[in-house]
């Protein structure tokens, strides 16, 4: 008897470590049912300061902070994983420590939860970009995309002529994050909530293994880091960072960062980051287009110029081409569809409907 009430003390011991992070978690889920509350008060507000002081703490260094990060929290989950393996294997472990070894586990998954959510992942619940414009992103129809398109073909032909030359030229990544922050100063006098402070900008450091990986680029919500992969054509890389600096901002789904990053790229003065968001879009608009009618296409409008480019990146990326990128994807896919984005991976192309809504109410893009 004595043994079986020692037994109920210490599992109702373990049990109260999760009272307090059950509870917190309740009040995220229930504060998600609110994105006017959200907006208000913490993506324009809380996190935005939260974010401004990450940025200052590690902003100044030129090494990705967060990336180490990572690194260190997959180490000890690797560490933690063989000692466990270890101890049931020479039978060295007790119910006790298992069970408690198990609430160990929960209780920092929902602190993880908890902290995520509260330095950023709440932004998957605001209103976002559409409340701060007044725009509707709706269904839309092929008629819509198609003049879209065209749209489309106008800009990214008449940007790559200003350009010029027959090679396109290349920049470091140092002087586009530049770029891009000084876009960000510009739109900041249309759209005074895009003001952008204390650049965190940053060449990640698994630039290396990015392609079976399967990103780009990624914003690291522990750090207030905008990683790039830099292993990329540089065509790419200007249209990237103001994607991911638009995550620094709040900016948490895929198709709002993508539209952000057309709102700042086409106000630059910069003609090379002008460049990169058409192209970007174009080909967004195109694979929409393709997919509502197969039989329509406007590829054949495109500068010659424009074409080569397109041709080199595919190129590029078909040499590399692996088996791994497609599950890494898919499980990045999983992350997105449990972050609200119904989609999930393909929710990058929902940037159309916000340029159709955009244009709409302004009459151009």
């Amino acid at each position: 008897m004595l043994q079986n009430n020692s037994t109920q003390l210490s599992n109702k011991q373990l049990l109260s470590k999760l009272i307090l992070p059950l509870l917190l978690v309740v009040l995220i889920i229930v504060l998600k049912r609110f994105p006017l509350l959200i907006e208000d008060y913490y993506s324009t507000t809380i996190y935005i300061k939260i974010s401004n002081c990450l940025r200052i703490l590690i902003g100044w260094s030129k090494i990705s902070l967060g990336d180490i990060l990572y690194a260190i929290i997959g180490l000890q989950i690797l560490i933690w994983f063989i000692k466990i393996v270890w101890l049931l294997f020479k039978k060295q472990t007790s119910w006790y420590d298992f069970r408690k070894g198990i609430v160990v586990i929960i209780k920092k998954l929902l602190w993880l939860y908890i902290v995520f959510n509260f330095l950023w992942g709440l932004n998957y619940n605001r209103l976002g970009i559409a409340y701060q414009l007044h725009i509707e992103p709706k269904n839309y129809s092929k008629v819509e995309v198609e003049n879209l398109v065209c749209d489309l073909v106008d800009k990214v032909n008449e940007s790559r002529r200003k350009i010029g030359r027959d090679s396109l030229p290349v920049f470091s990544y140092q002087q586009i994050f530049k770029v891009a922050d000084s876009a960000y100063d510009i739109a900041t006098k249309q759209y005074p909530f895009l003001k952008h402070q204390y650049s965190s900008a940053k060449r990640s450091l698994y630039t290396g293994i990015s392609h079976y990986v399967g990103f780009t680029g990624y914003y690291n919500p522990f750090s207030g880091e905008a990683q790039v992969s830099t292993d990329l054509p540089n065509i790419l890389l200007p249209y990237i960072s103001t994607h991911e600096i638009a995550h620094q901002l709040g900016y948490a789904s895929e198709a709002e960062a993508n539209f952000v990053g057309y709102l700042v790229g086409s106000k630059s003065d910069n003609i090379y980051m002008n460049y990169s968001v058409y192209m970007d879009l174009y080909k967004y608009a195109a694979t929409e287009l393709f997919l509502k009618d197969f039989a329509t296409s406007h590829g054949w409008e495109l500068d010659s110029l424009v074409r080569k480019d397109y041709r080199d990146i595919r190129k590029f990326f078909n040499k590399k081409n692996n088996n791994l990128a497609p599950y890494m994807s898919g499980l990045y896919n999983q992350y997105l569809l449990a972050n609200q984005q119904i989609r999930g991976i393909e929710s990058y192309n929902d940037v159309i409907g916000f340029l159709i809504a955009y244009k709409k109410k302004y009459g151009k893009i």
